[in-house]
């Protein structure tokens, strides 16, 4: 198997976006800065080697405030946002809170209170029980915003003739099928209104991209992203659906089908925004071990955002 050649085509950007980055920083600054252990409320990104990693520096992962016996030590919310009612909670309780919520999610929370002062009924596309959905509903009143996941339930939306109608998104959608589904609404409700610019991030965007531009010329495709990750299984579905029917998601406890890899000429690797570059690495090295390996790293736009942690870390 050593002497059989394997084209990796590496899909960039790949891996940490901005708001996972600064996600971290904020926990291991928190640390530095309060001792140990710091508390975060869910896991701060979707990642088990992230999380291993800062559980080994001093953080401790909780779902819920109760769960935290010393309410004098500190508490992190995790990247994907909360309800407006958790850092009230933690206001009641006298913690000390950090909020590490992406901004770019935050920037959907402050649409919704806005569209929600103008009068508006919101519609929020996204996927029941990921932890970013429950924090953007939890911004309004129950009852504010609607859930709509597919096609199907945007046809099946009722609602009265006489309301107006606007709609927001999760930051880490499939971009091809929430069109497919903006579409729909727009048909049904003429008058819906739009975000200013695109909830769907610029980094859900970007790898998203990077993937369908290689995918097709690929024999079988591995995302290295968790399973609760929204955007890395998003990755996954890409690549199946740009021609690359053979993709699989590369998690903590996967087995690498070095067998089926034999099969192939060309794979391609990307990695979720809350994979670190560690495991992109591993990944091939272990394909290194097996085949003899050539890597063309396909770049199709620079990435340079950065998001500054809070000032009472610094």
């Amino acid at each position: 198997m050593k002497n059989k050649d394997l084209k990796i085509l590496l899909s960039a950007p790949r891996g940490f976006c901005a708001g996972v980055e600064r996600a971290i920083e904020i926990v291991e600054k928190s640390i530095q800065k309060y001792g140990a252990p710091v508390y975060v409320r869910h896991e701060i990104v979707h990642n088990k080697h992230v999380v291993d990693s800062l559980k080994s520096k001093g953080a401790v992962f909780v779902e819920e405030l109760e769960e935290i016996e010393d309410k004098s030590r500190p508490v992190i919310f995790s990247a994907h946002g909360v309800p407006k009612q958790i850092p009230e909670d933690a206001s009641n309780y006298e913690m000390t809170y950090v909020d590490a919520t992406c901004p770019l999610v935050s920037k959907v929370h402050r649409e919704a209170e806005n569209l929600f002062k103008l009068g508006y009924h919101i519609v929020l596309i996204g996927h029941k029980n990921h932890p970013e959905v429950i924090g953007t509903m939890g911004q309004l009143k129950k009852g504010s915003i609607d859930l709509i996941q597919n096609e199907e339930e945007a046809e099946n939306y009722q609602i009265d003739k006489d309301k107006k109608i606007a709609y927001i998104t999760q930051t880490t959608l499939s971009v091809d099928d929430t069109k497919e589904i903006i579409n729909v609404l727009k048909r049904k409700f003429p008058n819906l209104k739009e975000p200013m610019k695109e909830d769907i991030c610029y980094a859900t965007t970007n790898r998203q991209m990077a993937v369908k531009e290689i995918a097709k010329n690929c024999d079988m495709f591995f995302v290295i992203g968790s399973r609760n990750s929204s955007n890395s299984v998003r990755l996954v579905e890409v690549a199946k659906k740009s021609g690359c029917e053979n993709a699989h998601l590369i998690h903590s406890e996967s087995k690498i089908p070095f067998d089926e890899i034999e099969n192939c000429r060309t794979i391609g690797i990307s990695s979720g925004a809350s994979a670190p570059e560690i495991l992109v690495n591993n990944f091939i090295n272990e394909l290194k071990n097996n085949f003899s390996v050539t890597i063309d790293e396909i770049e199709i736009i620079k990435e340079n955002v950065v998001f500054k942690v809070p000032n009472k870390l610094n």
